[in-house]
């Protein structure tokens, strides 16, 4: 469980492969800011741009830690596979944290495409189009993640394509995290909000008939 709020921006220092088939995942050797590592063990989670993944090795003198992800996670993901590409890290939240963003389970909905990313002002605009799929999860003022960063929705327009939303980025945001990298045509990982989940699901069980109670003579 993760809040969208990014501790650290790493680098992939090295992709390494599995195997020699296309069935075989990858070994991402990521780079760490120094002290990042200092309480983290074999097996913990740290979500790499939204996406929960596993710790396997680590090298606290290289401030490095290396994680294994499948093909199937490479498919349904963006930007983790890239050598020397910066990624957003956030450890796993602790019992007693603060909720800084809003609840993320670090599991990649959709893959978005940047269509806009420009100053305004002392901010910056970023639009995204989400897949059609994602659409209905998709509200004014809700909350989505974007590459593991919990962002505040301005504006949503269903399109041809999908849905584009608009989200204002303070400069603190674009600084602190991989965003700031942004183009037009970017790839991005998507989350939708929790809560969106549960209100899909009462919505679609509410449509199904009420089951009938049996009549004993």
């Amino acid at each position: 469980m993760f809040t969208g709020i990014i501790t650290g921006v790493g680098r992939i220092a090295a992709v390494h492969d599995l195997g020699g088939s296309s069935s075989h995942g990858k070994r991402l050797d990521i780079a760490a800011p120094p002290g990042y590592l200092d309480d983290v063990g074999l097996g913990d989670s740290i979500a790499l741009n939204g996406a929960c993944m596993t710790v396997t090795q680590v090298d606290l003198p290289q401030h490095r830690f290396s994680i294994d992800i499948s093909v199937e996670s490479l498919d349904k993901t963006a930007g983790l596979a890239e050598p020397s590409a910066r990624i957003n890290l956030e450890k796993a939240l602790r019992a007693n944290d603060r909720l800084g963003g809003h609840i993320v389970s670090g599991h990649v909905d959709g893959i978005g495409r940047v269509s806009r990313f420009a100053p305004v002002g002392e901010s910056y605009e970023l639009r995204i189009v989400a897949p059609p799929e994602l659409a209905r999860f998709l509200a004014y003022k809700g909350s989505i993640t974007v590459n593991g960063v919990s962002l505040t929705v301005n504006s949503v327009e269903d399109i041809a394509a999908g849905s584009e939303v608009s989200i204002n980025l303070i400069p603190h945001t674009v600084q602190n995290t991989s965003l700031g990298a942004l183009a037009e045509g970017s790839r991005v990982n998507l989350e939708i909000d929790t809560v969106a989940r549960y209100v899909e699901r009462m919505l679609q069980a509410g449509a199904l008939p009420t089951p009938q109670k049996a009549i004993h003579p």
